[in-house]
């Protein structure tokens, strides 16, 4: 084995371990910090496929910006379990269904990968991820849809602004 793939599977089990300690940790401040080792370790992922402007970006959005507005929402809401309303038990059963739905698409996604071993040899070329292909991919091929992105995004910061305003 080489390095690539030691570091790999470091930066996979690190992920695993720190997507379990987001389900199992009691205190919702330390399931953030969990949350944030996971971005950390798929920034990592990222930097091994040779697509370091995704891994900047994940650390900057993602780790910095969405988790920090994350962590202000857990601590102006004081969580606690006195406050915590009793859940039914059709809104549990309907938590197991909609988890086992989403088991059963990876279960067949994993099936299905069978066609990556023709991509893995684009991979090695190392020009994936580079930061001149996902200009050209988004500016030519999905330029519509990036558009279509932007307007969506614009309308609900508009939303977001007609919902805050004080009458």
């Amino acid at each position: 084995m080489d390095t690539i793939q030691i570091l790999f599977f470091i930066l996979s089990a690190l992920a695993l371990f720190s997507a379990i300690m987001v389900l199992v940790s009691k205190n919702p401040v330390h399931s953030v910090l969990w949350l944030i080792v996971v971005f950390f370790t798929i920034s990592g992922h990222y930097i091994l496929l040779n697509a370091q402007f995704l891994a900047i970006v994940n650390l900057i959005v993602y780790a910095g910006a969405i988790m920090v507005l994350f962590l202000f929402v857990i601590m102006l809401m004081n969580l606690n379990a006195e406050g915590e309303p009793r859940k039914n038990w059709w809104m549990k059963l309907a938590g197991v269904v909609s988890g086992g739905c989403f088991l059963m698409v990876m279960v067949s996604l994993v099936r299905q990968a069978t066609e990556l071993s023709g991509k893995a040899a684009l991979m090695k070329t190392g020009d994936i991820g580079l930061i001149k292909n996902l200009g050209k991919a988004l500016f030519s091929d999905f330029v519509v849809p990036f558009e279509i992105s932007s307007v969506l995004f614009l309308s609900a910061m508009v939303g977001a602004v007609v919902i805050g305003k004080k009458d």
